[in-house]
């Protein structure tokens, strides 16, 4: 998502600050609630910015620590449009995440063959 930039004298005016999802990102149940419908409803870049969100709440520096990764290469592969996904898969399993593939409601899989 994009952020709204407000003219500063607004701003002081009015008390707008800005909002960080990652100041309410508080426990492990609500984090993996928000990676899941971020990974479900979102595109592959939305994802990034979910776990680029969730390690801004955790500490990145204790975030790379616990991935066995760099500091640098964290910020790296948060930034990045296509990370690797053995990135990705070390930054979930240091957040104690795993991604367990699921069958799409039958909604969602609907396949039209009759075209």
């Amino acid at each position: 998502m994009k952020e709204m930039k407000i003219n500063e004298d607004i701003k002081e005016k009015y008390s707008v600050t800005t909002f960080d999802s990652a100041e309410y990102l508080d426990n492990d149940e609500l984090i993996a609630l928000y990676l899941s419908e971020t990974l479900k409803e979102g595109t592959d870049q939305d994802f990034i910015e979910a776990l680029n969100t969730v390690a801004r709440a955790k500490g990145m520096n204790e975030l790379a620590k616990k991935a066995g990764i760099g500091r640098e290469s964290l910020y790296q592969t948060l930034n990045s449009q296509k990370p690797r996904f053995e990135s990705i898969r070390k930054i979930l399993d240091a957040l104690n995440i795993e991604l367990i593939p699921t069958v799409k409601s039958l909604e969602k899989s609907v396949r039209y063959t009759n075209e």
